[in-house]
């Protein structure tokens, strides 16, 4: 029986748009930055700013650099923001229903710039947070490790007092999907822009 729902942020419960957001930092001036950023893992200090390597501070100083110019925090989190879409309501709605039943939680590879926005009244458009509709969120920035190593898994499991065989976890991210899977924790591999509402209630059923 699956008691704990584990899902990705990006690609999930927020559809993304990484092109957008190559285009975002390419107009800060970072150079090739297709080099440091993809939709599941990025490099370079996008990725030692998610994996909890070096502060927002530091990554803004790193991507000063970069750009040959000093760049702000500001414009900093207003690329980052390039990676989102739109946030799902209707999920959050179906989440708020799926909370009766099971343990929620977030687990992603993010940074400070979106978790900013997201763990903020900004988020939505009743003031709502993200906190607002997980039990844990699980953030690759915060445990100093990210997705797909299995060091993040082991945490989340830990720290979420999770039992493999009773948890599912949801992404886009097949190497995080994988991992997970070889961790003993059930998995549903979506689509980013899919809705996955009908495919994660026929696969709770079949766990009954």
């Amino acid at each position: 029986m699956i008691k704990n729902l584990v899902f990705d942020f990006g690609g999930v419960i927020v559809d993304i748009d990484t092109d957008n957001a190559i285009k975002c930092f390419a107009g800060l001036g970072v150079k090739n930055p297709t080099d440091y950023l993809n939709s599941y893992k990025q490099a370079g200090p996008f990725f030692a700013l998610e994996n909890g390597d070096i502060t927002a501070d530091e990554f803004v100083d790193e991507l000063s650099l970069l750009c040959n110019r000093k760049v702000s925090y500001s414009e900093a989190q207003q690329a980052w923001m390039g990676f989102v879409v739109k946030v799902n309501t209707e999920y959050l709605e179906y989440l708020q229903l799926l909370r009766k039943r099971y343990s929620l939680s977030i687990l992603s590879n993010t940074n400070p710039f979106l978790q900013g926005w997201a763990r903020s009244s900004e988020f939505t458009a009743t003031g709502k947070s993200l906190d607002d509709y997980f039990d844990n969120l699980f953030l690759s920035y915060k445990m100093n490790c990210s997705k797909p190593g299995e060091e993040i898994y082991r945490k989340m499991l830990l720290e979420g007092n999770m039992n493999p065989s009773e948890t599912l976890f949801v992404d886009d991210g097949a190497k995080n999907i994988e991992t997970a899977r070889s961790m003993g924790i059930n998995v549903m591999l979506v689509k980013n822009g899919e809705d996955w509402r009908p495919m994660l209630e026929k696969t709770l059923m079949a766990y009954k």
